[in-house]
């Protein structure tokens, strides 16, 4: 049974609510993608299987609770296990850390409004916020607001499709890709430039005399 037979099952035997259940999931398994959860959730609406405000409450409030379930993971690590963990990893340094962590101090709340339109990003970015301790009511409009825009805009472009829902998952799921493609090209460029920082002399190995 594929991922979107499951969904429709799912709101076949609860209706809205298996839609909000579907799209918590989502959050905290990101292959369960929203852009295809939502728009056939807005066909189904339009068939009459549920009410459409419905389907936007119950969608919205699945959106939140996946992404605070995220938020206690980065709470629960806290700042000093993070870093510890991630200071592990091979060619990070606790002063990109550090620099992240500034970044997200100084951005975070345009981060977990806007992160929330991103496809992979909505889901990761509730876990710098609960490490930094965003005050979580702050949290929790930022998630919703932008939770229910994201949502809005993919269930009433299912609704109107209908049976054409699909073309919505085709055209995000491009959308996707390339955001992917970006953020590996990113990753790739960070590497390289480690490396080369490795491979070059410090300044007192260039000094030393002979």
């Amino acid at each position: 049974m594929s991922a979107i037979d499951w969904v429709n099952g799912l709101m076949d035997t609860l209706g809205a609510p298996g839609a909000g259940i579907a799209i918590a999931l989502e959050n905290l398994f990101p292959p369960i993608p929203s852009e295809a959860i939502l728009p056939l959730a807005g066909f189904a609406a339009s068939t009459g299987r549920m009410s459409l405000v419905a389907v936007l409450l119950w969608t919205t409030a699945g959106s939140v609770i996946g992404a605070l379930a995220l938020y206690g993971v980065g709470a629960l690590l806290g700042r000093d296990r993070t870093v510890a963990l991630a200071a592990r990893l091979p060619l990070v340094k606790v002063s990109d850390i550090e620099r992240t962590e500034a970044w997200f101090l100084r951005h975070g709340t345009k981060a977990v409004f806007f992160g929330r339109m991103i496809p992979v990003f909505r889901s990761l970015v509730s876990v710098p916020a609960g490490v930094e301790r965003m005050p979580l009511p702050v949290f929790l409009t930022l998630t919703t607001v932008g939770s229910a825009l994201w949502n809005t805009a993919f269930v009433l472009a299912g609704h109107a499709l209908g049976a054409n829902w699909t073309q919505v998952t085709d055209i995000v799921s491009a959308y996707s890709k390339v955001v992917l493609a970006v953020a590996v090209l990113a990753l790739v460029a960070f590497i390289a430039v480690r490396l080369l920082r490795r491979g070059r002399p410090s300044p007192t190995e260039v000094s030393e005399p002979s």
